[in-house]
């Protein structure tokens, strides 16, 4: 991986140097269907890229990472692939004023999800293609000048094995056996994109008429392998797609640009989407197989729209380099949710973004790694771990506060100025912000310096005086704090809610007040002579990205009445306030656990309600003391028995209680309910246990030695799919003996037989909280292997391993002290590497600090 390294100082200077006219890049992928001599590893790859030079007689290079090059020709001279190629970059020497490079290579195709990708459908044999860039792999396709700043048209042609259909950014046609796709506007490298297989495709129109009666109208595209065919949804897809780009087009006032709108749902993909413009590409888990809740729907929606912000945020106006990566990330979580309300069936989205997404950001913040959202980004490794909570989810919560400062018109405004001066073009953090400035009158400079430049998360939490008969507030104020690492503080735009029982029971609202916090200590004079509260809530109505604490007649209230809460959002933020607090050792786990089992039960949300069950599993495996956890683990699948037995039948929220049971099951009673289940023994009125939820059942038994190898091999029978083998996959790592992980490590680490989806199939497996004697002996290997790993393995398969692996379950003193060992005597590894590792012993020493607050409770 360092050899494929780029840094900012080098992308910097030959953006300085070069600019770039156009590309025609001619794929020859006939190679992908394979022959008898085994899989296909390599397609010729031919690039013809015609650019400027302001320094003639200057030297530069361009991108290339092939296993080799066939040719190179420059300016018509033919050069020597040897002495220019070194695996990475072709040197190009005494440039003229105006060039034209022509490389002649066989490039790799991909099993890692990098670059172009070759998928085999196990169910039919047949092949699929896609590519996957971002921040840097278009380099593994063709030669090219791998940074955003050097945007160019493109013009693609594919040959491909007959009976295929090939999509690219651009609209294509079939003549004489080759592809030819329409030129693009100019782009960046990472957003141009070839797919290409026997896929599944369906199409539809949008049609939109403006004011001023211009017409436009988008061709939209949706494929998916021919096997996910019979679950595609793809009506659903259109309907969001079209009332996202109404929704657009209603406040942006610039019509789509790039022509056609496809998008592709792809097998073994690593990310969510990815937004390369004309076609957007998706991992094909957003099809649903069996059984999902309207969650899973409502994130699918928000993806669609998330990546639809990038054609103008992102593809239309693109950053710099890296460092301004929020300038994207940041616009498109904040977009995605504020279109899902705003246009979709999915009006309460923003409960599942204070609940979900933050907590993603909450906790990036407080890992060493932690930065500014405006990021220092070095190289391209830095750049690949800082799609990150922070520069997502923390960046859109920011810009939730932001429109709030500035006000909704005058954001749009801006947005909308933005893209007229910037079409195109490229651009950094002053370029926004001084159209912000134009379009609400305030001075960004401050804001920006304490919300974009520094890093870390404050808390707010609310002090409380009452007056001497004690019914009503003399004086309510906000206290500010932030870590000791980021002492910042900052403008909190807030809303202070409070709260109390109704002769009912419920719990209400009952006075609301916004004010500006900026202060350690500010008070809201608003509140003084208010009723007595029972409950305050700072961050009412979610404004501001904080940490919210409780004084402590509210936490009392929550403990007693939280499912009382009759607004969602509320309940939402009060529950994620809570797992902050078991995070920060303030709360401990087995109180968290209590009350999840009280009162999630009440939760209306699904959403909501998911979150709850995956907190309340990390609360008992990672932050409840040792010896309660068997105790809190029959409590929580009692639990969720009792719910998934009282769930209305064949509602989500059946679902949902049916999945967290089969999480926590371990007891020989509740394994053999699920085995009971899976043969149709007994049945819960209601519950449809199709194929996804079967092997849901499967994982927990075979990881308790209740499901052998023979078991596991008859139901990929039943479901001799992708999907199917990635489950199996994942069962046989879970075995509990010693043979089975050791031919899971090995599958992993020593070999890279496997695919992504494979390795992480393999890695979920293997890592089992019931299993922590098991693969204790891994740790001192852990340490021995990840650098060769890193060195040796695709940056994605290295973060795959390198997070997947750490002993997290060997939650001990020992483990911290190896951990720092390792940091200690490997200074001089990849920073990207030691990034990794200091996140994972963040969590390790924050677990330690939760169990020994756990076990203080339990004395």
């Amino acid at each position: 991986m360092p050899g494929e390294n780029l840094s900012r100082d080098e992308a910097r200077e030959r953006a300085a140097l070069l600019s770039v006219d156009g590309y025609e890049v001619s794929l020859d992928l006939r190679s992908a269907v394979g022959d008898a001599g085994g899989e296909p590893r390599t397609f010729r790859s031919v690039t013809t890229i015609r650019f400027r030079c302001n320094e003639p007689g200057a030297s530069s290079f361009a991108d290339l990472v092939a296993p080799g090059v066939t040719s190179v020709s420059l300016n018509g001279r033919d050069l020597d692939p040897g002495e220019v190629f070194d695996g990475s970059r072709i040197l190009l020497e005494d440039l003229a004023a105006e060039n034209e490079l022509v490389v002649d290579a066989q490039c790799a195709y991909s099993r890692t999800g990098e670059g172009l990708h070759r998928f085999v459908d196990p169910e039919d044999g047949e092949v699929y293609l896609y590519t996957q860039y971002e921040p840097a792999d278009a380099r593994r396709v063709f030669a090219n000048f791998e940074q955003p700043d050097l945007k160019a048209p493109y013009r693609f042609e594919v040959r491909a094995p007959e009976g295929w259909t090939v999509w690219s950014n651009g609209t294509g046609e079939l003549a004489d056996g080759v592809w030819r796709f329409a030129e693009t506007k100019p782009i960046s490298t990472y957003i141009t994109c070839v797919v290409a297989g026997p896929y599944h495709y369906v199409t539809d129109t949008y049609t939109r008429t403006f004011e001023d009666g211009t017409k436009l109208e988008i061709p939209l595209g949706a494929m998916c392998r021919k096997g996910l065919a019979p679950h595609f949804d793809a009506d659903d897809v259109f309907l969001v797609t079209k009332q996202g780009l109404d929704f657009f087009h209603d406040h942006f006032d610039y019509p789509y640009p790039f022509g056609k709108y496809d998008q592709a749902f792809v097998p073994e993909y690593n990310l969510g989407a990815m937004e390369n413009p004309g076609l957007v590409t998706f991992r094909e888990e957003y099809i649903f197989r069996g059984k999902v809740t309207q969650a899973s729907y409502e994130a699918r929606a928000n993806v669609i729209l998330h990546e639809m912000a990038h054609m103008w945020f992102g593809d239309l106006v693109t950053m710099e380099w890296w460092d301004d990566l929020w300038l994207k990330e940041s616009f498109a979580d904040f977009m995605g949710t504020f279109a899902n309300v705003g246009a979709t069936r999915f009006k309460d989205a923003w409960i599942t973004f204070a609940n979900r997404r933050k907590a993603w950001a909450y906790r990036a913040d407080q890992l060493p790694s932690t930065h500014p959202i405006t990021a220092d980004i070095r190289d391209l490794e830095d750049a690949k771990l800082n799609f990150d909570g922070i520069t997502y989810a923390k960046g859109a919560s920011v810009l939730k506060q932001l429109v709030a400062y500035v006000g909704q018109d005058a954001f749009l405004e801006g947005s909308r100025r933005y893209f007229k001066r910037n079409a195109y073009g490229n651009t950094r953090l002053g370029d926004l912000l001084s159209v912000l400035a134009e379009t609400s009158g305030r001075d960004m400079t401050a804001w920006a310096a304490s919300w974009l430049q520094t890093a870390g998360v404050n808390s707010l939490t609310p002090q409380v005086l009452l007056d001497t008969e004690g019914g009503r507030i003399a004086e309510l104020a906000i206290l500010q704090e932030a870590p000791e690492s980021h002492p910042e503080l900052r403008p909190h735009r807030i809303a202070v809610g409070l709260y109390r029982r109704t002769p009912e029971g419920a719990v209400e609202r009952y006075a609301r007040v916004e004010t500006d916090v900026h202060e350690p200590r500010t008070v809201v004079a608003e509140l003084a002579g208010a009723e007595a509260p029972e409950l305050v809530l700072v961050n009412d109505d979610d404004l501001t990205y904080c940490k919210v604490r409780f004084d402590e007649t509210s936490l009392v209230t929550l403990r007693s009445h939280l499912g009382a809460l009759t607004d969602p959002l509320a309940r939402a933020l009060c529950w994620s306030a809570l797992w902050n607090m078991t995070r920060d050792a303030l709360l401990p786990a087995r109180d968290f656990v209590d009350l999840v089992l009280r009162f999630a039960g009440r939760e209306s949300d699904i959403g909501v309600l998911q979150m709850l069950h995956a907190w309340a599993n990390s609360a008992l495996t990672h932050y409840a003391a040792p010896d309660w956890r068997e105790t809190g683990g029959e409590l929580l699948a009692e639990g969720a028995l009792r719910e998934l037995r009282e769930a209305e039948p064949g509602s989500e929220h059946q679902l949902a209680w049916a999945r967290f049971f089969a999480s926590v099951a371990s007891a020989e009673p509740d394994l053999k309910l699920l085995a009971d289940l899976l043969d149709g023994t007994v049945e819960i009125d209601g519950l449809e246990v199709d194929q996804e939820l079967r092997w849901a059942f499967l994982e927990p038994l075979a990881a308790h030695g209740a499901a052998d190898e023979s078991v596991l091999a008859a139901e990929l029978v039943r479901d001799d799919t992708a999907s199917g083998k990635r489950h199996q996959v994942r069962c046989l790592a879970a075995r509990p003996s010693a043979p089975v992980k050791a031919q899971a490590w090995a599958q992993v680490v020593e070999s890279d037989a496997l695919s992504n989806a494979l390795v992480e199939a393999t890695i979920s497996g293997f890592q089992q909280p019931s299993q922590r004697e098991l693969t204790a002996p891994y740790a001192q290997l852990y340490f021995a292997a990840i650098e060769r790993v890193w060195r040796e393995r695709s940056i994605q398969i290295g973060m795959d391993v390198v997070r997947g692996l750490f002993p997290a379950y060997q939650d001990r003193p020992e483990t911290l002290d190896a951990t720092d060992a390792w940091l200690e005597a490997h200074r001089d590894a990849a920073p990207a590497l030691r990034r990794l590792v200091l996140e994972a012993r963040d969590d390790l020493a924050r677990a330690l600090r939760a169990q020994e607050c756990d076990a203080a409770a339990g004395r």
